[in-house]
């Protein structure tokens, strides 16, 4: 059986899907509903945050296990709240959940303490958080980066921004410096070097410095020693 289209229909097909095609993606209309169709889970998920009653950033220690971490959301939940953002870190004594949490305007900042504790949770602490700083902590990190790039002396405030932290004299064996007093397992003070002005210190009494926060910070540092190096001795291209 001879199943060849005329040649007048094929150029009708063609025709047709040429136009079809030209219509989706130029008309405006179109357009809308097709870029809403593509980005739709980030675009729910975007004003998942944006429609939240309140935010709210949770960090706690549980033990190492899936049973535990079931546990911990079943509690909070309780409280009409939702789980956003899940970060895990392993840690000394178990595991240390980050947590962006949606609730509704009516759960206080002591409830949510109890739902977290009563999940499992030790050492729980909680703050607001803002829906760009959820949203976008990546875009952020780049930025900060790409601001070390260009000036290595922007480093303390890049560090400062990036872990929403305050700047303060780096730890030294002075007895008598406040930031040296604090206990070594307070994890609260961070100490990084600068090519520029010696170790940088940075404090965060409401939350202590997670190993990847730590992590971090060591990375713009050698970023921000490798540009200086680079610009005191530049490479020169072979000839």
């Amino acid at each position: 059986m001879n199943a060849t289209l005329p040649y007048v229909l094929k150029v009708l097909i063609l025709t047709l899907t040429a136009t079809v095609l030209v219509i989706w993606v130029a008309e405006p209309s179109v357009r809308r509903a097709l870029r809403g169709w593509l980005h739709a889970p980030a675009l729910r998920h975007r004003r998942r945050l944006h429609n939240s009653a309140a935010l709210w950033r949770v960090r706690t220690l549980i033990d190492y296990s899936n049973e535990a971490q079931e546990k911990l959301v079943e509690a909070i939940s309780r409280v009409d709240a939702e789980i956003l953002v899940c970060r895990n870190h392993t840690v000394a004594g178990g595991m240390l959940d980050e947590l962006v949490v949606s609730a509704p305007n009516h759960v206080t900042h002591a409830e949510l303490l109890a739902a977290a504790a009563g999940g499992g949770g030790r050492d729980v602490r909680a703050w607001p958080a803002t829906a760009p700083t959820v949203a976008d902590g990546q875009t952020e990190a780049l930025a900060l980066a790409l601001r070390v790039v260009e000036d290595p002396g922007e480093l303390q405030l890049a560090v400062a921004e990036l872990l929403d932290a305050e700047p303060v004299a780096a730890p030294t064996g002075d007895s008598t410096s406040p930031v040296a007093s604090k206990p070594a397992c307070d994890g609260t003070v961070l100490k990084i070097p600068s090519p520029r002005r010696g170790p940088l210190g940075f404090s965060r009494p409401r939350a202590p410095f997670t190993p990847a926060e730590s992590a971090r910070a060591h990375r713009l540092a050698e970023l921000a020693e490798l540009t200086d190096l680079t610009r005191k001795h530049p490479v020169r291209p072979r000839q």
